[in-house]
């Protein structure tokens, strides 16, 4: 197993759980001080200002991991660093990640891109002429279009949709 640094066998993975929506400072402030931490994420798509957006977010809401020596490092810090709500524990002992676990998502490919939308998804028609129609999501057409199944006079039709219309039922 190929590492940046030797690991020794006092080193382990834990699980920091940070304030809502500070991964990014705890992560920053915590390399900061020296530690060696890692914050999974991945792209997702969003409605913002009624335009579908692209935007890196952590793959796991509200966590990190960091990489401790439980036997030379002084963990005293960690609880009063900006963004750091607190090690994840059961009972007094903090949570031990397996280091296999951090390697594959180390090593997992890039995460593609989580569409707001799934195929069969039931949607509804949330702009426009054909407002409050509902149908169901087939697929994207692009970054701003999607097609939509809808039922119009007993028939079903394929619509070609912008997606900023689209909202699940």
């Amino acid at each position: 197993m190929s590492s940046d640094k030797p690991e020794t066998n006092s080193t382990a993975w834990y699980v920091v759980h940070t304030k809502p929506r500070q991964e990014n400072r705890a992560l920053e402030n915590l390399q900061n001080q020296g530690f060696n931490c890692f914050l999974p994420t991945m792209q997702v798509q969003k409605l913002r200002n009624q335009k579908v957006q692209t935007i890196t977010e952590p793959m796991f809401s509200r966590y990190l991991f960091i990489e401790l020596d439980d036997q030379n490092q002084n963990w005293g810090p960690i609880r009063s660093t900006l963004g750091v709500s607190k090690l994840v524990s059961f009972g007094p002992q903090p949570a031990k990640v397996p280091p296999e676990f951090i390697a594959f998502l180390k090593e997992a490919p890039p995460e593609t891109l989580e569409r707001m939308f799934a195929p069969g998804d039931n949607v509804q028609i949330a702009s426009g002429p054909l407002q409050g129609l509902e149908g169901k999501y087939i697929a994207h057409d692009g970054e701003t279009r999607a097609f939509v199944l809808v039922d119009l006079l007993g028939q079903p039709q394929k619509l070609r949709m912008a997606v900023e219309s689209l909202r699940v039922v």
